[in-house]
C-alpha cells in the first residue's frame, strides 16, 4: 500500500509535473494520482502561483484549456526567439481563422452550415483545421446523409490561450447574423 503524500511532497510533484508536461494539467489528472482531492491540489497550485509572482520568477503557472501549465513571462518572448531559434508556428490564413471562428461559435457545425455562411468550399481549410488539433469530428448530424459535424478541441482553447469557450469575445448582436 502506496504512503500518502504530504502537502509539502505533493507542492514538490505537482510543480515537477507542471514543468515537464508540454499541454495543460487537469487537475483532475492529477488528483486521480495524488488522491488529496480537487480543492487541495488547486490550493497547491494557487500557492505556487503567488510563490512565483512574490518572488519576481520569469515564468508562470498559467489555467488554460481547462488545466494549468507552467509558461514563461510575455516580457521574455524577444529573448526566447532569439536563443531557442525555433521555427516560428505557421499563422492560420484569414479564410481559416474565419472558418475556425464560426466553428466555436456555432459549434457542432457541419461543412455546409460553414460554406453557407462563408459562401465558398471550406473542405481544405477543414482538413487542415483537423491537422493542426484545432478541430475535431464530434460525430454525425441525424439529418439526411448523416453529415459530419465540428467541435473546437482543448488545443484550440490552449492555442488562443482560453480556460474554456466561455472566455471567447461576446459577438456583438448585428455580427451574430453574420457568424
Amino acid at each position: 500500500m502506496e504512503k500518502p503524500v504530504g502537502k509539502e511532497e505533493a507542492k514538490r510533484i505537482i510543480e515537477a509535473v507542471l514543468f515537464v508536461t508540454p499541454k495543460p494539467l487537469l487537475i483532475e489528472g492529477l488528483n486521480k494520482v495524488l488522491k488529496l482531492g480537487n480543492k487541495a491540489i488547486r490550493e497547491i497550485i494557487e500557492g505556487l502561483k503567488n510563490e512565483y509572482e512574490k518572488e519576481r520568477r520569469s515564468f508562470q503557472i498559467v489555467e488554460i484549456a481547462q488545466g494549468f501549465q507552467i509558461c514563461t513571462l510575455p516580457v521574455y518572448a524577444p529573448w526566447l526567439k532569439k536563443i531557442a531559434k525555433r521555427e516560428r508556428e505557421e499563422k492560420l490564413s484569414s479564410a481559416a481563422l474565419e472558418t475556425l471562428s464560426i466553428v466555436a461559435y456555432r459549434q457542432p457545425v457541419t461543412r455546409a452550415d460553414i460554406e453557407v455562411i462563408r459562401g465558398v468550399e471550406v473542405g481544405g481549410i477543414l482538413k487542415l483545421l483537423l491537422e493542426k488539433g484545432l478541430i475535431r469530428i464530434a460525430g454525425r448530424k441525424e439529418t439526411l446523409g448523416r453529415p459530419l459535424i465540428y467541435r473546437t478541441t482543448s488545443h484550440f482553447l490552449q492555442y488562443f490561450g482560453l480556460r474554456s469557450l466561455n472566455d471567447l469575445p461576446k459577438l456583438e448582436t448585428s455580427a451574430k447574423a453574420d457568424v
